[in-house]
C-alpha cells in the first residue's frame, strides 16, 4: 500500500465517521423537536428527513453485505461513498414512492391531533 493509499484510507474512515455522527445528531434533532404547533408543510418535510436517513441506512446495510475485494478499497470514490447514499436517499424520499414519509405524517395528524 502506498502513502497515498494509507492516506485515501484514513480519510475516508474519518469522513465516514463525521457523516454518521452528523446524520445521527440529525436524526436526534428531528425526533427532539416539538411538532406540536407545526404546520403540515414542516412536519411532512421532518416525515421526508426521517424517510430519506431510513434509506440512507438501507442503502450502506446492503452496501455492506457486499464483498469487498482489496485492491478496489483504496479508491478516491470510497470517500464519497457516503454522500451519494446520501444523495440517492434524500433523492428516493423526495419521489414519495417508497410512501413512508406519507404513512408517518398521516399517523402523527392522527395520534397525536396535530
Amino acid at each position: 500500500m502506498t502513502g497515498l493509499d494509507a492516506l485515501t484510507g484514513y480519510t475516508s474512515t474519518y469522513l465516514d465517521n463525521m457523516k454518521s455522527q452528523a446524520n445521527a445528531n440529525a436524526a436526534a434533532d428531528i425526533a427532539n423537536k416539538d411538532y406540536t404547533n407545526a404546520t403540515d408543510e414542516e412536519l411532512y418535510e421532518a416525515c421526508k428527513e426521517f424517510e430519506a436517513y431510513f434509506i440512507e441506512q438501507v442503502f450502506k446495510a446492503m452496501e455492506a453485505t457486499v464483498p469487498k475485494e482489496e485492491n478496489s478499497s483504496s479508491s478516491a470514490l470510497s470517500m464519497f461513498e457516503g454522500t451519494l447514499y446520501q444523495e440517492y436517499a434524500k433523492q428516493a424520499a423526495d419521489s414519495g414512492q417508497l410512501g413512508l414519509a406519507q404513512q408517518l405524517f398521516e399517523q402523527m395528524k392522527r395520534n397525536y391531533d396535530l
